[in-house]
């Protein structure tokens, strides 16, 4: 088969897309504008940059940091407005989404668009999706994932220039209006540990700090951290951090070879911070500060123990020196005995990794992001955000945007990348479209985006049920995890987790950690605490349970994602995933091939031929026609590089060495299947990565 118009071919770098009028701006309502209700009219003159975005999404994070410099730059000439079209329930709540415009430091309108309306008008499929509309009202661009900041750059730069030439540019101060300052202990929580003699420190995510508290949880000690966003060591009134999440202590044998006290998840800078607690002096003992993009090729690879080093793209085989890789969005952090050191939860790109005080790689996960389990090498995440060791040494995860609660295995190999043995297998959780809060036996039960786990005495697990408010507990089914119940037989390492799921407490505000303290009650039998996170709430609350830890049966019903659904014909079918370099750029194949496609699906019987990896941003599919529905799993990137000027001698400058970009991005394209009408050309399916 052919395209049905080889001309649009992703690779053609040709003019802007043709003239198009942007569609206007229909939501329930704006924030971050005083009150003030927008529209495009009000917007005409500036060149505007619409972020179609939801604030579970990790990826969306990214596109808002890589913006700030952007926004900055052309305040009087540029107008970003976030579009936000919620995934889960609790993210279409106006009071959830008002803080986390808050949160997130979004400085710039937000249109608040739960029905997906103005998101269908731009027929976004992706989260993030952005779109360039120029002074006249005209979209220019549209593109989807992360590493667009210079393309949008360039872009911005040239509508500038042609409209400030014909008089349709209008300079001034734009719409945003920032809302009032909020104070308060904690500003955002986002997890919590004990420290020996009984005081917590909790990652103030809001606050770009860490607090430490006294066992009230409420009384401030000390802060550790500047309360700025930034990435600098020091002492504690000249570190910085950038929304800090997880934190573990470092075994009290351990903690002379590692020279610090508490390794420290610092989301936002891509970084892991070793924090001393006896003077609050914080290091950068992991990541380089600047993001992982899945396809890079400027990490430094650890060839020996001796320290060789070489440069090279990323190799799932290899381990790293701390410092010298780029760390995608560590949320969460945990310490193995079985491993010999700690496993990170790297959010950004769907992948569990092992660090010790010298190496650092991949234990577990492909960068695909989705529900797959089976050995570490083949296994899919999606932003595993919470870690817990099990009793019995396996390891405990939260995969928020599958909604699911996984269990990873075999991690004796020590810190070596993909360690043979390494299994994950899923106790609760049905993909990435499905979620809800419903309790009973684990294959059935459904959560809503948690961020938090740990685990309680008898060996059964808790779960911060984020987006649910609520607390919730999985037994495992006797013999499955070996800690819950006496004889009855486990299931198989090919199966899913066996147990029970129920609800602990509700009316929480999105809880994300939890803390498990284990005291005397007043008949002097042990009394188990859960010290909760409310992040939402800016506060930690204690949570008494019942000695049995049984908790309640609920049914809140089962909820799917409601996008809208693309319908595609059964048959042939062709792919286009169109790309253009930005201005003063160009596809850079230096290290290999410049575009990447990977395809596949879900059922995996949806796609009769056309699945795997090509070089090609196009592809020939064909569609099953006795499967009606299903997800079609796109992954593509593209590297380009800046135009090196040409010197005297009409050759590129020798003493200018172009900057490297990389654009990404996932889609999971819900789809159903419609039977093929009269013969003609072949449908096609176009997911724009930048056209």
């Amino acid at each position: 088969m052919n395209p049905p118009d080889p001309t649009s071919s992703a690779l053609n770098v040709g003019a802007r897309l043709p003239r198009v009028r942007a569609s206007e701006l229909v939501g329930r309502g704006w924030l971050n504008t005083g009150g003030m209700q927008l529209s495009l009219a009000d917007l005409r003159g500036r060149a505007v940059l619409l972020d179609f975005w939801t604030f579970c999404c990790v990826n969306c994070l990214h596109v808002l940091d890589e913006l700030r410099e952007l926004e900055e730059a052309h305040r009087d000439v540029l107008v970003i407005v976030g579009v936000h079209s919620p995934k889960f329930e609790h993210e279409a709540d106006p009071a959830a989404l008002a803080a986390a415009v808050e949160r997130y430091e979004v400085h710039h309108p937000v249109l608040d668009d739960p029905e997906l309306v103005t998101w269908s008008a731009y027929a976004a499929r992706a989260w993030p999706t952005l779109v360039v509309v120029d002074p006249e009202g005209y979209v220019v661009a549209q593109m989807a994932g992360e590493g667009h900041a210079s393309a949008i750059a360039a872009l911005v730069d040239e509508l500038v220039a042609e409209h400030d030439a014909k008089g349709t540019l209008h300079r001034g101060d734009g719409p945003y209006v920032p809302p009032a300052p909020s104070s308060g202990t904690l500003r955002f929580p986002a997890k919590a540990i004990e420290l020996p003699g009984g005081n917590l420190l909790v990652a103030d995510a809001g606050h770009h700090s860490l607090a430490e508290l006294l066992p009230d949880g409420e009384t401030l000690v000390r802060r550790i951290g500047s309360g700025e966003r930034g990435l600098a060591d020091g002492g504690p009134d000249d570190a910085r951090f950038a929304e800090p999440n997880g934190l573990c202590l470092v075994p009290e044998q351990e903690r002379e070879a590692y020279g610090f006290d508490v390794l420290v998840a610092d989301t936002a800078n891509h970084a892991l911070r070793g924090v001393r607690l006896a003077d609050g002096r914080v290091t950068t003992v992991a990541g380089t500060g600047e993001q992982f993009m899945v396809g890079g090729v400027e990490n430094v690879v650890l060839a020996d123990e001796g320290g060789a080093r070489r440069l090279g793209p990323f190799d799932a085989l290899a381990t790293y020196v701390p410092l010298d890789v780029k760390l995608s969005s560590p949320w969460d952090v945990a310490w193995s005995d079985e491993l010999g050191g700690f496993v990170v939860a790297m959010a950004g790109h769907h992948t569990l990794w092992a660090f010790d005080w010298w190496k650092l790689g991949l234990l577990a996960g492909t960068m695909n992001e989705g529900l797959e389990d089976g050995p570490g090498a083949s296994a899919w995440f999606a932003q595993p955000s919470g870690l817990a060791v099990a009793v019995d040494g396996a390891m405990w995860v939260a995969d928020s945007e599958t909604s699911a609660l996984r269990r990873v295995t075999g991690l004796g190999g020590g810190v070596a990348v993909v360690p043979e043995g390494v299994e994950v297998r899923t106790a609760v959780g049905q993909g990435l479209f499905d979620f809800g809060h419903r309790d009973g036996p684990a294959e059935q039960a459904l959560m809503q985006h948690p961020l938090g786990v740990a685990t309680l005495p008898d060996g059964s697990v808790v779960v911060a049920d984020t987006y649910d408010g609520a607390l919730r507990r999985f037994a495992p089914a006797a013999g499955d995890a070996g800690s819950v119940g006496d004889d009855a037989a486990g299931v198989g390492a090919d199966t899913r987790l066996a147990g029970e799921v129920t609800t602990l407490a509700t009316g929480l505000a999105e809880p994300s950690g939890v803390v498990v303290q284990v005291g005397e009650g007043p008949d002097g039998e042990p009394q188990v605490h859960l010290l909760v996170v409310e992040s939402a709430a800016h506060r930690l609350t204690r949570v008494a349970l019942p000695a049995s830890l049984a908790g309640e049966v609920l049914d809140g019903g089962a909820h799917r994602t409601q996008r809208p659904v693309t319908d595609i014909e059964a048959g042939p079918l062709w792919l286009d995933v169109p790309f253009v370099p930005a201005p003063g750029q160009k596809l850079d194949d230096r290290f290999g091939p410049s575009t990447e496609l990977r395809v596949s699906a879900t059922p995996p019987e949806l796609l009769l031929s056309g699945g795997g990896t090509g070089v090609e941003l196009g592809r020939d599919l064909v569609i099953n026609p006795e499967i009606r529905e299903g997800v079609l799993h796109v992954t593509a990137r593209a590297a380009s590089c800046d135009v090196v000027p040409l010197g005297p001698d009409g050759e590129p400058d020798p003493d200018v060495f172009p900057a490297c970009h990389l654009a990404q991005q996932d889609w999971g394209v819900p789809v159903r299947v419609v039977d093929r009408g009269e013969p003609g050309d072949v449908p096609q399916l176009t997911l724009p990565l930048r056209g």
